[in-house]
């Protein structure tokens, strides 16, 4: 399931193609695909799961491609960063360069509401107090009226959490009124689209993602490196440039089944309920699988899996993603 079309498509593209590059073989079974879009509509998100569930039988299903999506449907496993594994990131960095107030801009649906709940329960343990808080939708034009009331509540740092193109908009407003305090934004701007989009008003942004947007920077004695360079060949191989790390949360997705359908196989025949709990219980005792975005230690309380190995400080200098050493 995934959102190519609309205004997240810079998130969805990416994971619509790798499922180009998933196998159709593991251990003794045949791994047939189906992909359905939904737009970036919670709604069709919704029917989507219910045809791949009801019609198509399926045994496993990767997407949706945006929070509130998922948020429409059942969350089982996770393997994008959580946002408070990407908070905690920003507080050290804030910490460290003295941020004593934020100011908060959020998209008005889940992925912001999420954030801004999140990063508050962090900051506050930090020391750091929150003083600003707006809201946008993702369709919005403008957000001149939240951008003044940020700027006159004076924070040292101001925190976007919104995807893609449409985080730029706040920052470039702020910019365009003369804000001069940093700009943090989330995971979710890891996207050349957002350098594209916010040219010399994005430079300067710290954020905290997976450390394949920053792979040339990466030592090469990293294992997640390994493991992002196949994927990132591949890709290129296949469709011609490199993937957006989105894409990479669909690989990984594979690489988790890949390491347990053999195992499920021995329990149960596919197509079964007999065969998704065995596939759930397989995936729950995964240990040290290493993907493109981070090192998964599964079980049955934690179903992301992610440590501090799956992100890393990144900054926007002379037009590119570059690492901030921490």
């Amino acid at each position: 399931m995934v959102s190519a079309t609309g205004p997240t498509s810079a998130i969805g593209i990416p994971q619509r193609n790798t499922a180009a590059l998933l196998p159709t073989r593991i251990g003794d079974a045949t791994v047939e695909y189906f992909q359905l879009e939904d737009g970036g509509e919670p709604t069709r998100a919704v029917q989507n799961a219910k045809k791949l569930i009801g019609e198509n039988n399926v045994d496993a299903l990767i997407g949706p491609s945006t929070t509130p999506n998922a948020f429409a449907i059942l969350e089982v496993f996770n393997t994008t960063q959580n946002d408070d594994l990407i908070a905690a990131a920003l507080l050290k960095h804030m910490v460290k360069n003295n941020v004593k107030t934020v100011g908060f801009i959020g998209f008005n649906d889940p992925y912001g509401e999420n954030w801004y709940k999140v990063f508050g329960t962090l900051a506050e343990k930090a020391g750091i107090r929150i003083i600003a808080s707006e809201r946008y939708a993702r369709a919005d034009q403008s957000v001149m009226g939240q951008a003044l009331k940020l700027i006159a509540a004076k924070p040292d740092a101001i925190l976007i959490a919104a995807v893609g193109g449409p985080a730029v908009l706040p920052q470039a407003t702020l910019f365009d009124q003369g804000y001069k305090g940093r700009i943090y934004q989330t995971h979710a701007v890891a996207t050349d689209d957002f350098i594209k989009l916010g040219k010399e008003k994005v430079e300067g942004t710290v954020l905290a993602a997976g450390s394949m947007l920053v792979i040339d920077d990466i030592a090469d004695t990293d294992p997640i490196k390994k493991v992002a360079l196949i994927y990132i060949g591949a890709y290129e191989k296949q469709f011609g440039q490199k993937p957006a790390t989105f894409g990479a949360n669909t690989y990984d997705s594979g690489l988790i089944l890949q390491h347990a359908i053999p195992s499920a196989l021995k329990v149960a025949r596919p197509g079964s309920e007999a065969f998704r709990s065995a596939l759930r219980d397989a995936i729950e005792q995964e240990r040290d699988v290493v993907g493109c975005q981070g090192v998964f230690n599964m079980s049955p309380t934690n179903h992301n899996g992610m440590d501090e190995r799956a992100r890393v400080l990144v900054t926007v200098k002379d037009g590119r993603f570059r690492l901030l050493p921490e």
